[in-house]
C-alpha cells in the first residue's frame, strides 16, 4: 500500500478539534473528593503540590502539635501529613491520565517503500499516510469507560480519607486508655512496695507467716510485671500513633491530650444505622461504581466487537518502469473470522457478574459490621456505665468501711490492703471498659462511614482509686 501525500487539512482539522481533550489538570477530582469527605468528616484535607496551600497545611501541624492532641487534633494532623494518603491522591491523576488518553486520536502512520527493477532500468516507491479511523467513533465510548473509572477512583480515595480517620481515632483512644492504665499501675507497684516492706519487717518480727510474706512478695512482684507490661503497650501504641499521623524527627515529642472522655450523655441509636451505612459508605459506593465501569465496557466490545479497528488513508505509488505515479485512497479491515471476540465478551460479563455479587456481599458486610460495632459499643457503656455507678462507689465504700475498722484495731493492716487492691481492680475494670467504648465507637464511624456527632461529655478528673495520699496505714502491733 502507498499514498502520493497525506490527507493534511483534514487531520490537522480533527488533532485541533480533539486538542481539548489533552488538557491534563493539576489536582485532578480533589475539590470532588474534598465534597465526599466533608460530609462525613469534620478535619480539612490538603493534596502536597509544593503550592504556598502545602506551607499552610505544614503550619496546622506545626500549631496542632505544640498543644496537647485530642482525637480530632490527630485526625487533622494525619489527613495533612499521612503521606500514605498522599500516595492515594496521585490515584486521581492517574485516572485522569486515563480519561485524557481516552480522548486522544491515535497516530497516523507514514508507510514508504522502495523497489529496484530487476533486469529493467528503474525503481519504483509507495508512499502512504494512514489513519486508523474506527478509533475515532469510539472515542465517546472509550470516554464514558474512562469517566466512569475516574469517578470510581474518587471514591476509593475518599473512602482511604475515612478509613484513616477512623484508625487514628481508633488508636488514639486506645492510647489514652494504655496510658490511664500504666498510671494505674504505678499506683499499685507503689502500694504492693510499701505492702511488701511492711510484711517483709512483720515476718522479720514473727507477726505474719512464711505462706503470707510470700504472698505479699509475690503480689509486688506481679504488680512489677503488669508495670512493664504497660509501658511497652503505652510505647507500641504511641509509635502506632505517630506512624498513622505521619510524623518523624522532632514532630514524633508530641504530646497526648487528656484522659479518656467520660461516656457521652446520649449515644447514638441503632434504628436506621445499616441503612445510613450503605447509602454513605464510600468504598460501597466505589464497588457500584466499579460495575458501571464494568458494564461501559462491555458495550464498547458488543458494539464494536467484531471489527475493533480499521484503517483508511492515501496512497502514492510509483511504478518501476516508466516512473509514473498513481494515487488513490486506501482502506484496511480485520476479517472476522478467527476471533469474533467471544473471549473478550465473556469475560467482561463474568466481571459484571463478579462486581454484581461483590457489591451485594461487600453490603451485606457492612451491614453486619455496623450491627458488630454497636453491639461492642453498647456493651462496653453497659459495663463502664455499672463499674461507674455501682462497682467503684461501693469499693471506695468498703475501703472506707475497712479503714474504720482497722483504725479500731478490730482488723490488721493486710485486710485492708486486700480492700484497697480490689478497689483498684475495680478502676482498671472500669478503665479497659471505657476504653472499649471509645474504640468501639470509632470501629462505629467506619462501619458506617462518617462521623457520629453526638455530644460528648468533659472528662472527668479521675474515675479510678488512687493509693492512700500519705502512705500506707500505720500497723497497730494487733496481728495480721
Amino acid at each position: 500500500m502507498g499514498t502520493s501525500r497525506p490527507p493534511l487539512p483534514l487531520l490537522a482539522s480533527l488533532l485541533v478539534l480533539f486538542a481539548g481533550c489533552a488538557t491534563i489538570r493539576a489536582k485532578p477530582g480533589f475539590e470532588d473528593v474534598e465534597k465526599l469527605a466533608s460530609t462525613r468528616t469534620s478535619a480539612r484535607l490538603s493534596w502536597n503540590a509544593g503550592t504556598p496551600e502545602d506551607e499552610a497545611a505544614d503550619g496546622t501541624v506545626r500549631d496542632i502539635l505544640a498543644r496537647e492532641l485530642t482525637a480530632e487534633s490527630a485526625v487533622q494532623v494525619a489527613l495533612l501529613q499521612n503521606r500514605k494518603l498522599q500516595a492515594t491522591y496521585a490515584s486521581l491523576g492517574i485516572a485522569q491520565a486515563d480519561l485524557v488518553q481516552a480522548g486522544m486520536l491515535k497516530n497516523p502512520v507514514l508507510t514508504a517503500d522502495v523497489r529496484f527493477g530487476l533486469g529493467m532500468s528503474g525503481t519504483g516507491a509507495d508512499i502512504g499516510v494512514v489513519q486508523e479511523f474506527l478509533s475515532i467513533l469510539q472515542i465517546p465510548l472509550r470516554k464514558r469507560v474512562a469517566a466512569a473509572a475516574f469517578e470510581a477512583t474518587k471514591f476509593e480515595v475518599a473512602a482511604a480519607v475515612l478509613e484513616l480517620a477512623t484508625r487514628v481515632k481508633e488508636t488514639f483512644y486506645a492510647l489514652q486508655g494504655a496510658e490511664q492504665m500504666l498510671d494505674l499501675r504505678r499506683t499499685v507497684v507503689q502500694a504492693d512496695a510499701v505492702a511488701a516492706d511492711l510484711a517483709a519487717r512483720q515476718h522479720a518480727a514473727g507477726n505474719i507467716t512464711d505462706l503470707d510474706f510470700a504472698n505479699e512478695q509475690a503480689l509486688y512482684e506481679q504488680a512489677r510485671v503488669d508495670l512493664a507490661e504497660a509501658e511497652v503497650s503505652v510505647l507500641t501504641r504511641r509509635e502506632d500513633l505517630t506512624a498513622l499521623l505521619g510524623l518523624w524527627g522532632r514532630e514524633t515529642e508530641w504530646k497526648l491530650g487528656a484522659r479518656l472522655p467520660e461516656l457521652p450523655g446520649e449515644d447514638v441509636k441503632p434504628e436506621g444505622l445499616e441503612t445510613l451505612a450503605v447509602s454513605q459508605r464510600l468504598d460501597l459506593a466505589a464497588a457500584a461504581q466499579q460495575r458501571v465501569v464494568v458494564a461501559e465496557n462491555l458495550g464498547l466490545t458488543r458494539f464494536y466487537g467484531l471489527i475493533p479497528e480499521a484503517s483508511t488513508g492515501v496512497e502514492s505509488q510509483r511504478e518501476v518502469e516508466g516512473g509514473v505515479w498513481s494515487l488513490g485512497p486506501s482502506l484496511s479491515l480485520p476479517i472476522p473470522v478467527f476471533d469474533q471476540r467471544q473471549a473478550t465478551l465473556a469475560n467482561y460479563q463474568s466481571q459484571l457478574a463478579q462486581a454484581q455479587e461483590r457489591y451485594g456481599a461487600l453490603a451485606v458486610d457492612i451491614r453486619s459490621e455496623v450491627r458488630r460495632a454497636r453491639l461492642r459499643m453498647a456493651a462496653a457503656r453497659t459495663r463502664a456505665s455499672y463499674y461507674k455507678r455501682v462497682v467503684l462507689p461501693l469499693r471506695s465504700k468498703i475501703v472506707e468501711q475497712t479503714q474504720r475498722e482497722y483504725n479500731g484495731m478490730l482488723i490488721g493492716v493486710f485486710q485492708l490492703l486486700q480492700a484497697k487492691r480490689d478497689e483498684v481492680d475495680a478502676g482498671r475494670r472500669y478503665i479497659e471498659a471505657l476504653t472499649e467504648y471509645w474504640v468501639s465507637r470509632a470501629e462505629l464511624e467506619r462501619a458506617v462511614g462518617g462521623e457520629l456527632r453526638v455530644a460528648e461529655s468533659a472528662p472527668a478528673p479521675s474515675e479510678v482509686p488512687a493509693a492512700p495520699s500519705g502512705g500506707m496505714p500505720e500497723h497497730h502491733h494487733h496481728g495480721g
